[in-house]
């Protein structure tokens, strides 16, 4: 009886599940939870997006009508240039909020991932445990040095 326990004991701290089913519930879990954090950070980049919009837009909005009054009492074109950067911003930023940025940000991401593979390695290949140890060691060693 200790004997059976015992194995099944260590075979948990292993991390060997003798049922299968169990470990593709718990990578299910953690793959749906993985994506569920992913959903929330992009829903807050796009609320944050569409709240700044609500601000530059006022901004910007203040500045053509000012901006473009200078011009014409100064009868000065020159007074109207900085709407042009401006513009750009406020048109990126209603794009991500509100258009369909993300959609194409996503369909060249897919692009990349499928046709340049290459471009996405990382430099000395995948970090591996030993990678990681050998690091850890040379980082204590320095510590224990000084």
């Amino acid at each position: 009886m200790y004997k059976h326990l015992f194995k099944s004991l260590l075979s948990l701290l292993l991390g060997i599940f003798p049922e299968v089913g169990l470990l593709d519930h718990m990578l299910e879990r953690q793959l749906t939870m993985q994506n569920e954090m992913r959903e929330r950070q992009m829903a807050m980049q796009i609320a944050w997006s569409r709240e700044f919009l609500k601000y530059f837009g006022t901004f910007y909005g203040i500045a053509a009508i000012s901006l473009t009054t200078g011009a014409i009492k100064r009868k000065n074109p020159a007074f109207l240039f900085p709407i042009i950067p401006l513009g750009f911003v406020f048109t990126y930023q209603y794009d991500l909020g509100y258009g369909t940025l993300l959609q194409r940000m996503k369909g060249e991401a897919e692009n990349i991932l499928e046709t340049e593979k290459s471009k996405l390695q990382l430099p000395k290949g995948m970090i591996t445990f030993e990678s990681l140890e050998k690091a850890r060691r040379e980082q204590s060693k320095f510590f224990i040095d000084k």
